[in-house]
């Protein structure tokens, strides 16, 4: 890569096209009525990728990281009287719960440990006891591990009891085929510079607007104010409360053309399958073993174990995989100890395949056994 001494196999941030990031060459003023056009096509296209019911959806741009975007919701969609049931297996949905305490919102976890995908039955039986729970949020993709939980299922039994349901796309959306309509989510939240392929700077929040409308006056921040904000850029026309991120919001439009190009989001689900598999098999013949069986694993992100070697050290690895162009990931479970390769973002192929073939030289710790 001529503009970029390396490519970013991380969860995000991720490799962006030379297009994106030319988008941000160019200054903007928020209150242009050209900028705040291109506010507004954003917002539709992205109802109209989430759901085969537009009209019933809405998106809500929002400064900050995804884990801003997210805060804002659990911050203001849960009324004072209200109880979150959060369903975690990884760092993430810890989060979620972490915010529900800072926020003074009375809330249960259902914690399935790291290796486990969420327990549907038991969540249904959590919902039997605890009449009190209004809203249900889980992680669709947990890139802690790259676990993909069954949303479809949580969706449909949190949905059998009347409950809200808040969904963590953050890894996922744009990158996995899914309709928020068919599946029941009244909140889907995910950031700029994930399966999108754009820069950082902004998430988003596909939101139900019925569910949406209930939602005035209850949260608890002042700038992470969903409703507020979604109120402003309806009545603005595109315009945010406060300052925008410009530039990122410039590339992410021309990410939202390259996603298109491309085919689609099914399309580029393919091409994140294909990279994936490809990864997994090569580094299997090098002898590495994944921490999820096949079943439980995303196309997102790959968690590996670290070699039976006391000769091992992640940071040389990560050392020595850097000086040949490419960057991965530290793992961040407690019950094994494991490295992570993620492949979305502008990452192809040829891509993986240069990654492994490289790799293969950089096997040190099988050099030093063999001696």
């Amino acid at each position: 890569m001529p503009d970029n001494p390396y490519l970013l196999l991380t969860p995000g941030p991720l490799s962006t096209s030379k297009k994106v990031k030319a988008a941000m060459l160019r200054d903007w003023c928020t209150w242009d009525q050209d900028y705040n056009q291109l506010v507004q096509s954003i917002r539709s296209r992205l109802v109209k990728m989430a759901s085969s019911q537009p009209d019933a959806y809405t998106t809500v741009l929002m400064q900050g990281s995804g884990t801003f975007s997210v805060e804002s919701v659990i911050g203001s969609v849960i009324p004072r009287d209200g109880k979150l049931l959060v369903l975690t297996n990884g760092a993430y949905g810890k989060r979620i719960a972490e915010m529900a305490e800072v926020l003074g919102i009375d809330y249960v976890v259902m914690d399935d440990g790291e290796t486990n995908p969420v327990n549907v039955k038991q969540l249904k039986e959590i919902l039997q006891v605890d009449t009190a729970i209004t809203h249900v949020a889980v992680v669709h993709v947990e890139t802690t591990t790259g676990m993909i939980n069954p949303i479809a299922d949580v969706a449909r039994v949190a949905k059998q009891y009347g409950k809200t349901v808040i969904v963590d796309a953050m890894s996922s959306f744009g990158g996995i085929p899914m309709d928020v309509a068919e599946l029941g989510i009244d909140y889907l939240i995910s950031s700029a510079n994930k399966c999108i392929q754009g820069v950082p700077g902004f998430g988003f929040i596909i939101a139900r607007i019925e569910a949406l409308l209930t939602c005035t006056g209850q949260a608890r921040s002042l700038s992470l104010d969903l409703y507020d904000q979604w109120e402003a850029m309806e009545l603005g026309n595109g315009k945010w409360r406060y300052t925008s991120p410009t530039h990122t919001v410039r590339a992410f439009d021309q990410a939202l053309l390259e996603l298109e190009e491309e085919g689609g989001i099914a399309r580029r689900y393919e091409r994140f399958a294909r990279n994936q598999q490809t990864l997994v098999e090569g580094m299997q013949r090098m002898g590495f073993q994944t921490l999820l069986s096949k079943e439980l694993q995303s196309p997102i992100i790959t968690s590996f174990l670290y070699p039976d070697s006391s000769v091992f050290s992640f940071e040389e690895f990560y050392s020595r995989i850097k000086e040949v162009g490419f960057v991965i990931y530290p793992g961040k479970i407690t019950a094994a100890s494991t490295f992570r390769i993620g492949n979305i973002g502008d990452v192809h192929l040829a891509d993986i395949e240069r990654l492994l073939e490289n790799m293969e030289n950089q096997l040190f710790w099988i050099v030093n056994t063999n001696k």
